[in-house]
């Protein structure tokens, strides 16, 4: 079953592989016989359903996350079973996923109001008198 992470983008399961460590958080008894800890592994630059765009968008959001063959490496060990970190580990993957190729917003440029622009102006001409105010008498003939 392929993983959803937009209405109009999914990641096949043959291009996300799992698997299973020794996990270094709670586990008691069990701690040092059971594999809880999630490890997936997408290969962001030889999958098929991504285009060229979205690949270096998840190569700069993810930053350390990704390898230089541009594999994405994501671990849970958060829970102390494999399959609660396994759905742990997939909600994380689609939520950066998503994140990284959520469209940019454009910045649209405002215009400076009329009555700002002739506020800085006439604060300009009073510090222009302040200033000539105190200026040597022989100054002022000269301008």
């Amino acid at each position: 079953m392929p993983i959803e992470i937009t209405p109009h983008l999914s990641i096949p399961d043959s291009d996300v592989r799992f698997s299973a460590a020794r996990s270094a958080g709670p586990g008691g008894q069990h701690v040092n016989k059971v594999n809880s800890r999630v490890i997936l592994e997408f290969d962001v630059n030889h999958t098929s359903v991504l285009s060229g765009y979205q690949k270096r968008r998840i190569a700069e959001m993810v930053g350390q996350r990704m390898n230089q063959e541009g594999v994405l490496r994501l671990q849970a060990q958060r829970h102390r079973t494999q399959s609660a970190n396994r759905a742990d580990l997939l909600e994380k993957f689609v939520k950066i996923l998503q994140d990284a190729l959520r469209p940019v917003k454009a910045r649209v440029p405002t215009r400076v109001p009329h009555r700002v622009r002739e506020k800085r102006l006439e604060e300009k001409k009073l510090r222009t008198r302040a200033k000539r105010v105190r200026q040597n008498p022989k100054n002022i003939d000269e301008t």
